[in-house]
C-alpha cells in the first residue's frame, strides 16, 4: 500500500511514518502539512491511501478530500483526526472518505483501519459507528409513516437499537438472551430489508437518503 500522510504537525507525521513503515505491506510515499499541498501531491503521486487530518491550517480536510476524490475517485481517504464531533464525521463521509479514526485510537486500530479501507470496506471507529446508527434510528422514529423502519420486525428494531448503544454481537445476544448466530441473522435481515449488503452501502444509503444531514 502506497500511503500519503497529511497532517500539519511534523511530530505526528514522524510518528505515523515510524508506526506504518514497520509493516512490510505499507510504504509512505509522501507527506503534506496543508490541504492545498495534499491536493497537489495526490495528483502527482497517486497514492493508494491518504491519511487526512481534518483540521488543516489552510482548508479543512473535507474540502481537500472532496477535491482529491473529484480528480482521483479511486484514491482511498481515511480521516485521522482529533475531532470526534458529528459535524466533522459526516462532513468527511459526505466528501468521500472511507473511514474516520480519532487520534486517540490505538496504533493497532489505525493499522487495521488502513487495511479495511484498502480492501474496499468502510472503517468507522466504534463510537462513531454508534453515532451513525443512532442518527438513523432518531430519524426513523420521527417519521410518522408506517414504513419508517422499512418493514423491520420488533426484534430487529431491538437489535438495531442495541447496536446503536454500541453493543457487540455477543453483548446483544446476552442482552436479548439469544444466540450470537441469531443476532448475526437479524443484522443480515436488517441490511436486506434496507436493500443493502454491507456497511459501506449503509453509509452511502444514509447520506444519499438524507438520513444523515451535515450541519452547516
Amino acid at each position: 500500500m502506497r500511503l500519503l500522510l497529511v497532517d500539519d504537525h511534523a511530530i505526528v507525521r514522524a510518528g505515523l511514518r515510524m508506526l506504518l513503515e514497520a509493516h512490510p505491506d505499507m510504504e509512505i510515499i509522501g507527506e503534506c502539512e496543508n490541504g492545498q499541498d495534499a491536493i497537489r501531491r495526490a495528483l502527482e503521486l497517486k497514492p493508494d491511501v491518504i491519511l487526512m487530518d481534518v483540521g488543516l491550517p489552510d482548508i479543512p480536510g473535507y474540502d481537500a478530500t472532496r477535491a482529491i476524490k473529484k480528480e482521483l475517485p479511486a484514491v482511498i481517504i481515511l480521516a485521522l483526526t482529533m475531532h470526534e464531533s458529528d459535524e466533522y464525521f459526516f462532513e468527511m463521509l459526505n466528501a468521500g472518505a472511507s473511514g474516520y479514526v480519532p487520534k486517540k485510537a490505538a496504533p493497532t486500530e489505525l493499522v487495521n483501519a488502513i487495511r479495511v479501507v484498502y480492501a474496499g470496506g468502510v472503517y468507522l471507529y466504534p463510537s462513531l459507528a454508534k453515532t451513525l446508527v443512532q442518527d438513523y434510528l432518531t430519524r426513523a422514529e420521527q417519521d410518522n409513516d408506517a414504513g419508517a423502519f422499512d418493514g423491520l420486525t420488533e426484534r430487529e428494531r431491538q437489535v438495531l437499537t442495541l447496536i446503536a448503544d454500541g453493543l457487540s454481537n455477543q453483548q446483544v445476544a446476552d442482552k436479548l438472551v439469544i444466540s450470537v448466530k441469531t443476532v448475526e441473522r437479524h443484522r443480515a435481515n436488517i441490511l436486506a430489508k434496507l436493500g443493502l449488503h454491507s456497511r459501506t452501502e449503509l453509509v452511502k444509503y444514509a447520506i444519499r437518503k438524507g438520513l444523515i444531514q451535515v450541519e452547516g
